[in-house]
């Protein structure tokens, strides 16, 4: 990732995207601050009064296990205090600039955007992917849109908002609608685009269970039936990679490649970029493939 992340953080500052699109998820962010800020006020607590804290231990303890176990309890809210600190500044920074770099990563995957008319971004959120698409249509001086699809509404009008902060508003479409079940016809678009959204995919079941899998594939399964032969597909994920080149493997997908790892929201992300052949004969003893999964 390197000179390419480095040269794009260079370009914008984390300041200036964070004051387009702010955190989503901002929950998660506040509850590990509010523990971390817990955790350190109980540790230096805990050294403020620590003779007082070897006096309550040593109630049920000797003088020597009571000291252990004060300095002991102390040390681990310490060590909390840091590790939640690191996870809410590896939250924050996965989830505005990161999230940036990773979409111009993700748009540097499609070779030619002059040819691109029609491109989708599934799980679109705030817009960071989906404006990164519509500025490329806006630096080509082509005529294509790009149409951001999210579960929510309230996300959608975000998401319409952002486009016009970024001045790619004429270039952008925002649309409800059921990811599992994807409201386009087939070979719909020359490119479709995810960025952390597969995994949220299912999550209802946990992300470990059959059924939860069952979900991310059927998302993707969606994503190579509305793109046209020929298109490009681009999935930036968390933690079941693996899963999507497997399939994107049966569904005997092209060109499918696999970015080096990434660490992002405190686990391994990776993106994944594959091309939709042109043609697909069902030659003999072979069965048409159907995208539906």
């Amino acid at each position: 990732m390197g000179s390419k992340t480095a040269a794009a953080t260079t370009t914008r500052e984390w300041r200036q995207i964070y004051a387009i699109y702010g955190v989503e998820q901002w929950q998660t962010l506040i509850f590990l601050l509010c523990h971390a800020i817990f955790f350190s006020i109980s540790s230096i607590l805990f050294l403020v009064y620590f003779e007082p804290v070897c006096f309550f231990f040593h109630s049920y303890l000797t003088l020597e296990a009571a000291r252990f176990a004060a300095g002991f309890s102390g040390a681990v809210l310490a060590l909390s205090s840091v590790c939640l600190f690191f996870a809410a500044g590896n939250f924050f920074y996965s989830a505005v600039p990161l999230h940036y770099d990773m979409a111009q990563r993700m748009v540097g995957s499609v070779n030619d955007w002059s040819t691109v008319k029609t491109a989708l971004d599934i799980g679109c959120g705030r817009g960071i992917l989906l404006n990164a698409v519509a500025t490329q249509f806006k630096k080509t001086g082509s005529l294509g849109r790009v149409v951001g699809l999210d579960c929510k509404k309230r996300t959608t009008l975000s998401t319409l908002r952002t486009a016009k902060m970024e001045g790619v508003q004429e270039y952008v479409t925002a649309r409800e609608g059921d990811v599992r079940s994807l409201p386009f016809g087939d070979n719909y678009f020359d490119v479709v685009v995810s960025a952390a959204f597969f995994h949220t995919v299912g999550k209802e079941y946990g992300h470990r269970t059959v059924e939860a899998a069952a979900e991310r594939m059927r998302v993707l399964g969606e994503m190579v039936r509305v793109l046209k032969p020929g298109g490009v597909g681009v999935v930036w994920d968390l933690l079941h990679v693996p899963e999507y080149v497997r399939r994107l493997q049966e569904l005997k997908m092209e060109d499918i490649r696999v970015s080096e790892r990434v660490t992002a929201f405190m686990v391994s992300s990776h993106i994944v970029s594959f091309r939709k052949p042109s043609q697909h004969y069902a030659g003999p003893g072979e069965v048409r493939l159907d995208w539906r999964c």
